[in-house]
């Protein structure tokens, strides 16, 4: 797989983070943050954006912030299966840890960190 395009817009703290430069795709809304975007027919990666990049990406005292996939609860049992299984691997698993939370054992949260800080260019 050859390198992601990565943009980076200061202004709106946008990170754009293209495996296929202008292909279509349809987005997956994974939280506030994040957004997944994919070619449903071949199940693949197009890209990433995430919104509020530098508060993802900051480290906080006890090593990476991690952030509630909420968005996956929304998406049907077919997009999300896709979604966790594009999370699950290259090229999205190199940029974002995907892991549990959970508060109980009756409750597991899925949450993902910022594993690698892409550099625009």
């Amino acid at each position: 797989m050859k390198k992601p395009t990565i943009n980076y817009d200061e202004l709106s703290d946008t990170l754009y983070v293209s495996f296929e430069p202008g292909q279509e795709a349809t987005g997956l809304e994974l939280n506030d943050h994040i957004l997944l975007r994919v070619d449903k027919k071949n199940r693949k990666a197009i890209g990433l954006t995430f919104f509020e990049y530098s508060i993802l990406a900051q480290k906080a005292d006890f090593g990476p912030r991690s952030f509630p996939l909420t968005g996956l609860n929304e998406l049907s049992s077919d997009l999300r299966e896709l979604a966790i299984f594009l999370l699950q691997n290259s090229p999205v698993n190199e940029i974002l840890s995907l892991s549990t939370y959970t508060p109980s054992s009756a409750e597991a949260i899925p949450i993902t960190s910022v594993l690698q800080m892409p550099v625009a260019g």
